[in-house]
């Protein structure tokens, strides 16, 4: 056979591949509204075109003799999104339910240690029925023993963590072994009503504990957006959810080894919008919208929300301001009075470590009446899950910028990056507080005290507030210096991005330790 009949034989043996599952397992595909794997590898990378690494894959013993699974059920490849390269593995629903073959998992193996050595993003578009169980295919059972050498999938996640950007979108289902994928991924986009996550599927589940359950409400993306935290956004379907995968990137850089990408920029720095001097109402314990001074602050108004429905009463999200990225960490009043409790302080832990990882300066918005209290949240661990808060806080050394927009209360004060926790500049509006309370709380406590546990008269007790409001003005605390500036609250924009500039360069050493110990 000459080299022309063996190149021959090779386009044949591709386009057999390229086939995957079949005509009408891709027609199912479709019917779905989902994309097939191949299809979304072209999606994701620049003109679709990409560098597929392990082609010719197929599932080991009888079965894979007689060439059943194209690629053994995983897509692996690398190419350019936006110009940077990056690896993705795309899992293909149309084999075996894009299930993990002995064969496959060797192909991702390779393709997570060409990430890892080259120090490029890991993408892993996730359609897949888990770990391959397949008692037909002929493999003698002696084979089944070979789990035991597996596992080292997540185990090389954990060595890439805070290495290289690492994504899991959730474009179809992942169960079992595809789970903890996205468990242990820095990011994870959901489709809305098709993403599922579950460690166990509903017939397993009704198998071990009784329970009836379909696959949206054990997994599905509003239980883990909303509930879980395991889902960072919701998106319509495949193509949302690739553009959200590359708009994620975009702010990243390719390792830690690198820096953010910055852009050129035609919003200046200066910008000021008078609407700032209207945000906030007249009384201090009225509800406002922390996304409308957000957009005022991020260039162009244009910024990824992270985990928007969990968490609510914290938003975490990637900017940019003056063409640098910037993560962005705010109370959001309209929740619960912007007051953190547990979920939202795990939330603000977590997004606050990704960032500090990939040297993503980080700006804090603070408007905190501090954590919530009570029997019903001690007994959820608040005061482990606001440890995890503070951990992170005092553990990033990204250049870090706060604002004191209204309340800066207790606790909560110090885990939005208050003076000692080495803020790069803190500046505070006109309106700016910071107390171990609110004047109305303290005179609550003192006044059981001093009128023997009676209430006060209304006229003594609004003067104690205003006695108490005098020593927790931001004037006072400015006064000894607390804060670098007061500031005209339209000049916000141009205070962060001097204090960006200001710490660009910023270096902070810590005692040499093998690693910090995370809060339980």
């Amino acid at each position: 056979m000459n080299m022309r009949d063996r190149v021959a034989e090779l386009e044949a043996r591709r386009a057999k591949i390229r086939e995957m599952g079949g005509v009408e397992r891709i027609a199912r595909q479709h019917e779905r509204g989902k994309l097939t794997a191949r299809e979304r590898m072209s999606a994701l990378f620049d003109q679709g075109q990409w560098f597929e690494v392990g082609m010719h894959g197929r599932q080991m013993g009888a079965a894979g003799e007689r060439g059943d699974t194209p690629a053994d059920g995983v897509i692996c490849g690398f190419g350019k999104v936006d110009g940077r390269m990056v690896c993705a593995a795309a899992y293909d629903f149309t084999v075996k339910g894009g299930s993990i073959g002995q064969t496959g998992e060797e192909k991702v193996t390779r393709l997570r240690k060409m990430a890892l050595t080259g120090r490029w993003p890991m993408v892993w578009l996730i359609d897949s029925a888990g770990a391959r169980i397949d008692p037909g295919s002929g493999h003698h059972p002696d084979e089944l023993s070979t789990f035991a050498g597996s596992g080292h999938l997540f185990r090389e996640q954990v060595i890439m963590s805070g290495v290289v950007p690492q994504i899991a979108a959730m474009v179809g289902p992942g169960a079992a072994g595809t789970a903890y994928i996205p468990g242990l991924a820095d990011f994870v986009p959901m489709v809305k009503g098709v993403g599922t996550l579950a460690l166990a599927g509903p017939p397993l589940v009704k198998a071990v504990t009784g329970q009836d359950i379909d696959e949206q409400s054990l997994g599905g993306s509003k239980v883990h957006c909303e509930l879980s935290g395991v889902g960072d956004a919701e998106v319509a379907d495949d193509a949302a959810c690739i553009a959200m995968v590359k708009q994620y990137l975009s702010y990243m850089p390719s390792s830690a080894d690198g820096s953010p990408p910055r852009i050129s920029c035609d919003d200046p720095i200066d910008r000021r919008d008078e609407s700032l001097l209207d945000l906030l109402p007249e009384n201090p314990r009225q509800a406002w919208d922390m996304y409308a001074l957000i957009k005022s602050l991020v260039d162009h108004g244009e910024f990824l929300d992270i985990k928007p429905k969990f968490g609510r009463s914290i938003i975490t999200c990637l900017g940019r301001i003056d063409g640098r990225s910037v993560g962005i960490v705010a109370n959001q009043p309209k929740h619960l009075g912007g007051i953190l409790e547990n979920d939202s302080a795990d939330k603000a832990a977590r997004f606050i470590q990704i960032c500090d990882a990939f040297k993503i300066p980080l700006v804090f918005l603070q408007d905190v009446p501090g954590f919530m209290v009570g029997s019903k949240v001690e007994h959820a661990g608040i005061i482990r899950h606001g440890a995890k808060m503070l951990h992170a806080m005092s553990a990033a050394t990204v250049p870090k910028i706060t604002v004191i927009v209204r309340k800066a209360y207790g606790a909560g004060y110090y885990v939005m990056c208050g003076r000692a926790y080495e803020p790069d500049l803190i500046v505070a509006w006109p309106t700016g507080e910071v107390s171990v309370m609110g004047a109305e709380g303290m005179v609550g406590i003192a006044g059981k005290k001093l009128f023997g546990g009676g209430e006060p008269d209304p006229e003594v007790k609004a003067q104690l507030v205003e006695l108490i409001q005098k020593n927790i003005d931001i004037y006072k605390v400015a006064g000894w210096a607390f804060v670098d500036d007061v500031i005209d609250p339209r000049d916000t924009r141009r205070a962060v991005a001097w204090g960006l500039e200001l710490s660009e360069h910023k270096r902070v050493e810590r005692p040499a330790k093998k690693r910090g110990i995370l809060p339980v």
